[in-house]
């Protein structure tokens, strides 16, 4: 299946220590993503090579694995199956059109101020309401990243 590359980026007035730490860290990775679904969070690591699952409150969601992590500078996950009531899928339908869909988030600093750049590729379905969620999502990394 084709996927489209949404691109989305935000600047934010904090150093890009504290928003990659607000990115990845557990309490706050929960407050930004929340605006995807009710109880969103993620189970697993963020090495490279370490397989994440990306749930909601529910137990669905995304299998995916970390590809590439410079910490404070870059991470890539590649989503690789979909998962329900915490039951990977590789094969059906659903898993394969996620399947090789890569998220990247980029900071670099300048000036006292963090750009975030979030790259992600998105199934054509979801365009529209990808776009509307990651607008709500980047401002509330801004928020708390600024506090």
């Amino acid at each position: 299946m084709e996927k489209k590359a949404l691109k989305k980026s935000v600047q934010i007035a904090a150093p890009k220590q504290k928003v990659w730490d607000v990115l990845l860290d557990d309490a706050t990775y929960r407050q930004w993503t929340s605006v995807f679904s009710p109880g969103s969070h993620a189970v697993g690591g963020w090495d490279e090579g370490s397989k994440v699952h990306f749930l909601d409150g529910e137990g669905r969601g995304l299998v995916s694995t970390v590809n590439v992590h410079k910490p404070a500078e870059v991470i890539t996950i590649e989503h690789i199956g979909v998962i329900d009531k915490n039951t990977e899928d590789f094969e059906s339908d659903e898993a394969k059109k996620w399947a090789g869909s890569l998220e990247t988030y980029r900071v670099s600093e300048s000036g006292g101020k963090t750009q975030l750049n979030v790259e992600m590729d998105i199934i054509p379905e979801y365009e529209e309401y990808m776009n509307k969620t990651w607008e709500k999502a980047l401002v509330l990394v801004k928020e708390i990243s600024e506090k």
